[in-house]
């Protein structure tokens, strides 16, 4: 087992999104949070990199966001590695501000992270700027041109000497982005024992595991899913990702509302082994308060268009090509 460094690892510069995930984090762990402070990479890769050699003690990546989903290298990680997992998680709320640099010249640009750019687009069309990607928020900022507008957290502007063009600019208000909080394996048992033993004993726990069906073909993914309901655990989501080794077969990425050493939890992993699948637990971490509460009220939020029962015929049949 590689001795564990000092700090806490997230991807560059200061003033991303992750950044402001970190400080959070450490604040709320107070002495459980390692030595050493933030220390900037820059690449996811090298987050989980100098949290697998011990470089680092924690490393922090985003996610999932609510807007764009899925970030896949962050996710690839997980699945790649065999010395990192997840052991806590950070639930921030996301908006951008505009910045540009004081005495700017015309601004024909739009540059954040893709993830990013995404969440400004109304904005970035409404003023015909031409997008282009960064590495982080935090460095389109620290880098942003004369005829540039960047998007970061506000953080972004006293930071890098900016003015704010806009506040609160992103489509989408009331949008948050999950982190989690990296350690090596063979240190997470401790770790977990030890966030237990700080929280009151009814805190609901969310679980992130892989699992790798042997045989794949018709009714397989339904076979897992089914194996879920027959406990009585709820996923929350569900990701596939390809073997990068072999086409046609895939790995599932599931979140689920229960810790893996709860009684029904590992009954539903043990079904899974029983059955063949390969299985490896990527997180697990204290869900957020309220975050595992399902209230059914979701069609408001909907994607546009869709149909529900009791449609008239014109609806259903526009929405459902029938």
């Amino acid at each position: 087992m590689a001795s564990a460094g000092g700090g806490i690892a997230f991807l560059g510069p200061e003033g991303t999104f992750t950044h402001q995930a970190v400080l959070e984090w450490t604040a709320r762990a107070g002495t459980r949070a390692p030595q050493g402070g933030p220390r900037a990479l820059d690449s996811v890769g090298a987050v989980h990199d100098a949290v697998a050699s011990g470089a680092a003690a924690r490393g922090i990546v985003a996610i999932e966001s609510s807007v764009e989903g899925y970030v896949v290298p962050s996710l690839d990680g997980l699945l790649g590695s065999q010395e990192v997992v997840a052991v806590d998680e950070v639930v921030l709320p996301i908006s951008f501000d505009a910045f540009v640099r004081p005495g700017h010249g015309e601004l024909t640009e739009a540059t954040a992270h893709p993830h990013g750019l995404a969440q400004v687009s109304r904005f970035v069309a409404a003023h015909r700027l031409r997008p282009v990607p960064a590495s982080s928020n935090g460095a389109a900022c620290r880098d942003v041109t004369d005829h540039q507008v960047a998007f970061g957290p506000r953080v972004c502007g006293a930071l890098y000497g900016l003015e704010t063009l806009a506040q609160g600019v992103e489509d989408f208000g009331g949008a948050r982005t999950r982190f989690l909080v990296l350690a090596r394996r063979d240190e997470a048992p401790v770790l977990l024992a030890a966030a237990r033993d700080a929280l009151p004993p009814a805190t609901p726990w969310r679980t992130m595991v892989a699992v790798t069906p042997a045989v794949t073909g018709p009714g397989v993914l339904a076979r897992v899913t089914t194996a879920f309901g027959a406990r009585g655990i709820n996923m929350t989501s569900l990701m596939e990702r390809p073997l990068k080794a072999r086409a046609n077969q895939y790995v599932f990425a599931v979140t689920f509302d229960a810790a893996p050493w709860d009684p029904h939890a590992r009954a539903l992993l043990e079904d899974l082994l029983a059955a063949g699948d390969s299985l490896k637990v990527l997180g697990a971490y204290p869900a957020p308060p309220g975050e595992c509460a399902l209230d059914g009220v979701v069609p408001a939020h909907v994607p546009h268009g869709s149909v529900a029962a009791g449609a008239d015929q014109a609806d259903l049949a526009r929405g459902l090509l029938w």
